[in-house]
């Protein structure tokens, strides 16, 4: 849940709101578990209605779609950039939206490796 999508902390005359109860504990979130370049190491956790998510500790080969859409699957090497936190580029931190530098070129992470299970991309500097 984005921090915009909650209720407003004031009313429309500008009075502050009391809150009517506490949070319950399928509302609070889960650990964030962080997904490095190593062996494929996963951990599944059971979520509301039954179901299973597959969270990604260590992997080591993403798949990646070229400009014509053809997929393959490739060795990670190194992250090289990623957006959620500077630092996670230096302990290599795989997260959504992390430019990873792989056997094809870099290649642009969009599955989210703590929730899907798995390391899809898009190849945005082809290796010639």
């Amino acid at each position: 849940m984005s921090k915009w999508s909650l209720r407003s902390k004031r009313k429309p005359t500008g009075g502050i709101l009391k809150k009517n109860r506490k949070k319950k504990k399928i509302e609070r979130g889960s650990i964030f578990l962080e997904t490095k370049i190593d062996k494929r190491k996963s951990k599944k956790k059971r979520v509301r209605g039954g179901s299973y998510k597959t969270k990604l500790l260590s992997v080591q080969n993403i798949n990646v779609a070229d400009d014509k859409g053809k997929v393959r699957t490739v060795k990670i090497l190194s992250v090289e950039e990623n957006t959620a936190n500077p630092h996670y580029v230096r302990r290599n931190i795989i997260t959504k939206g992390a430019v990873v530098k792989t056997e094809a070129g870099l290649a642009k992470v969009l599955s989210r490796p703590g929730q899907d299970g798995i390391i899809n991309g898009r190849i945005i500097n082809e290796k010639s």
